[in-house]
């Protein structure tokens, strides 16, 4: 029987109402095995990682996934809770909400589509990938060892394709409607916490960003050539006719940016894509955002050039009309972080290497594959002292701050040389290691990709 170390057990005590006992057991095992399994992430790699591969009765693991009920969206608020009283316990929470493409194959898989690959495609280069559509929703806060913020993922969902939907002759689900309910159910997890969401020009869509201006604010893209107006004037008494959804029609951001009376503010923002910091320099005002046919949506935008020329202006907007322009830009640049979470994902967590089928399956283990990286992140956490934490140097790389294959690494090695994975404390030159823990190691080592 797996006794797992007890920051371990302290850290996910919380999780073991929501499955039967026999399941729990299961699912520490698979849980230990996907931290310490390089390479695929299967259930038969977690459980030859875990000493465990002549057990017969497999199929019992494959099961907490594909069968055992289970509520993922009950473990995803209860991990949310977690990584706000670890990381953020005061203060205005933002968060980040983006999708990402699982490339997947096979005619089992019937939520899969096509789609464009955001990697791979340019501007010029459009390239199409099959597989499964995700959207994630993760807490952007800054990591004391890091020294820089973070994309924690707690709730992921399946988005599937235009054609799933058609065949079962149900209604298409777009993407703005999936993160609509998401950023709804989050706002009713923390109802004492103010929140904003930055996201990407896909979700700077009038139809989401006034279903939930009045929960949390959204910082977003927006176009040069969007349609902005000034407020409705107010109604006069005994005046006729349906009130007034706008006023009159203001310059568009690309005549207010070509306009040489302009006035320019010059700001030094923080952490501005990989960069320390950056000058830039902004315009902002407020007005409402309003398309035919659409909602009529209060917006702060803000318009930014870089004095150097290195990159085209850009526009954004935030439907918090009372944020300064420049803590618009500060959330604003975090939302790249999201980006680097599905990398790493990728690279250390193996994300698009698992193998399940079944339908329930497919849903549960993309995002307890996300959800991961924010455990692992809270583990480390816990067991570093002094907001330090061992980074992997060389002559060749003088890394000075860790990243996340640093902190995989010291969860890692915490839990091999846990006491229950080795009989003798590290207290000298030598240690006594059991040949069965010493096979295990020498096979992981040697089949590693």
């Amino acid at each position: 029987m797996l006794t797992l170390p007890f920051e371990l057990a302290n850290l996910i005590v919380g999780f073991a109402p929501l499955f039967s006992k026999p399941v729990w057991k299961h699912v520490q095992v698979l849980l230990v095995g996907a931290i310490l399994a390089p390479g695929k992430r299967t259930v038969t790699s977690a459980l030859r990682v875990m000493g465990l591969s002549t057990d017969e009765r497999f199929q019992n693991y494959h099961r907490v996934l594909n069968r055992a009920l289970w509520s993922s969206l009950e473990a995803s608020r209860m991990l949310l809770t977690l990584l706000v009283a670890a990381l953020a316990p005061e203060g205005v929470l933002v968060m980040g909400i983006d999708d990402t493409i699982e490339r997947r194959r096979g005619e089992k898989i019937k939520a899969k589509g096509i789609y464009r690959d955001p990697v791979r495609s340019s501007r010029s280069h459009f390239v199409k990938a099959s597989g499964l559509r995700w959207l994630s929703l993760m807490l952007l806060v800054e990591i004391p060892w890091a020294g820089r913020v973070w994309a924690l993922p707690f709730l992921t969902a399946l988005c599937p394709s235009e054609r799933y939907y058609k065949e079962r002759g149900r209604t298409h689900r777009k993407l703005t409607e999936r993160a609509r309910q998401m950023l709804l159910v989050v706002k009713r997890w923390l109802p004492n916490r103010e929140l904003v969401i930055v996201a990407d020009s896909s979700f700077a869509a009038l139809e989401l960003l006034d279903a939930v201006r009045g929960e949390l604010g959204i910082i977003s893209r927006l176009r040069l050539d969007a349609a902005l107006y000034e407020p409705a004037p107010e109604r006069v008494a005994g005046q006729k006719g349906r009130p007034r959804k706008k006023g009159a029609r203001l310059p568009t951001l690309k005549a207010v940016l070509d306009d040489t009376q302009t006035q320019w503010q010059s700001v030094t923002i923080a952490g501005w894509y990989g960069e320390a910091q950056r000058t830039v320099e902004i315009t902002s005002g407020t007005c409402v955002w309003y398309h035919t046919g659409m909602p009529v949506v209060p917006i702060r935008w803000v318009l930014v050039r870089d004095p150097q020329a290195k990159f085209e202006a850009q526009a954004f907007l935030c439907t918090r009309v009372e944020t300064e322009a420049a803590q618009i830009l500060e959330w604003f640049v975090r939302r790249w972080t999201v980006e680097v979470t599905f990398e790493e994902a990728r690279a250390h967590l193996g994300v698009e290497t698992q193998r399940q089928w079944s339908d329930k399956a497919i849903a549960r283990t993309t995002p307890a594959l996300l959800a991961l990286y924010s455990i692992i992140t809270l583990l480390a956490a816990r067991l570093m002292e002094c907001n330090k934490l061992p980074v992997r140097k060389s002559a060749w790389y003088a890394k000075e701050v860790a990243t996340f294959s640093d902190t995989i690494a010291y969860v890692r090695r915490y839990l091999w040389s846990h006491q229950h994975f080795q009989m003798s404390q590290i207290t000298s030159d030598m240690i006594k290691v059991p040949r069965s823990l010493l096979e295990r190691l020498t096979e992981t080592l040697c089949y590693a990709a």
